[in-house]
């Protein structure tokens, strides 16, 4: 007799740029214990998350004190939902932000917690990027040694260097709006598909956020981290990570270092992985597994209405 083979579940997390006006307005409406979310989250926040996440204006939302919240809180939201099933992950991973809410889906933190770190990183990289102001772009159809080696030339102009490895053929990079600039020109030179600057408010996972990298240390040290339930690939090393010493010194690096998702997600299928769940606002990371690989399957869970439709498919389905 044949034997079966056992799929292993991934939960991926979105991070900040997902966002839109009426996100987890579905769940609000249809959840007493989401409202009672809503309702800590802006006892915490010290403003009405809920109204702007709902209502707007985008312009409000798009600020990084608020998106980052907005984004965190919608996935806890959308989690609730999901411990009805019967569907729960071998382990997770969450690109830039997103690494907050898979900790507190691995049980690293509570969600009042995890709420508390993600105001105080959402804070200092606004104000990083204040202080210290940069940008970021898409580029798209360059390889990865192409643009290290553009970025070293721009950099005559400030910083850039790269920040997220999102796909085979996505990468963004981040710095100096100058260094940018003049980084995007020299790309369309060497013959990339695509060139997309990004509505950003700073230079993030560049070395413009050592103010937010220190303060977050801060944070970091005195917040309580347990060990995860379940493996946590991190942003930084793109391995699983269950300890708490480890989960705090990744964090704090996360905010200068690149996001390696492509990494992540190449490691995790490695690791027996097949089934994922994209689990918050959008469905970005699903379009980006398309990418990185075929063999496997994604699926975002991303509203009321695609939960629903999964708790009523058969259990053969999951």
């Amino acid at each position: 007799m044949k034997e079966q083979t056992i799929s292993k579940k991934a939960f991926i997390f979105p991070g900040q740029g997902s966002q839109f006006v009426g996100m987890a307005k579905d769940l609000y409406d249809d959840s007493t214990a989401v409202r009672e979310l809503y309702a800590t989250a802006n006892d915490i926040l010290g403003f009405d998350l809920a109204n702007i996440c709902f209502n707007g204006p985008e312009d409000d939302l798009r600020q990084t004190r608020v998106t980052q919240p907005a984004v965190f809180v919608h996935s806890a939201a959308l989690s609730l939902y999901i411990k009805e099933t019967n569907l729960s992950p071998d382990a997770v991973a969450g690109h830039s932000l997103g690494e907050y809410s898979a900790l507190h889906q691995a049980q690293s933190f509570s969600f009042e917690d995890g709420l508390r770190l993600v105001k105080r990183r959402a804070e200092l990289m606004q104000k990083a990027g204040e202080s210290n102001p940069g940008t970021m772009a898409a580029i798209v159809g360059l390889d990865s040694t192409t643009l290290a080696d553009v970025c070293a030339e721009a950099s005559s102009a400030g910083v850039v260097s790269v920040a997220n490895f999102n796909s085979p053929v996505q990468i963004v990079i981040s710095g100096a709006v100058a260094a940018v600039e003049n980084a995007m020109q020299i790309c369309t030179e060497r013959g990339a598909k695509r060139v997309v600057p990004l509505v950003v408010g700073g230079a993030f996972h560049s070395s413009l956020m050592q103010f937010a990298f220190d303060g977050l240390s801060d944070a970091v040290k005195v917040a309580t981290i347990n060990k995860a339930r379940v493996p946590v690939y991190a942003n930084v090393t793109s391995e699983p990570v269950t300890a708490p010493e480890d989960i705090k010194r990744l964090l704090v690096e996360q905010l200068t270092s690149p996001v390696r998702w492509v990494e992540i997600m190449t490691n995790m299928i490695r690791d027996g992985i097949t089934e994922f769940y994209e689990v918050g606002p959008g469905s970005v990371l699903t379009g980006l597994l398309r990418r990185i690989s075929r063999d496997v399957t994604g699926k975002a869970l991303n509203s009321l209405e695609g939960i629903r439709a999964m708790q009523s498919a058969p259990e053969s389905a999951l």
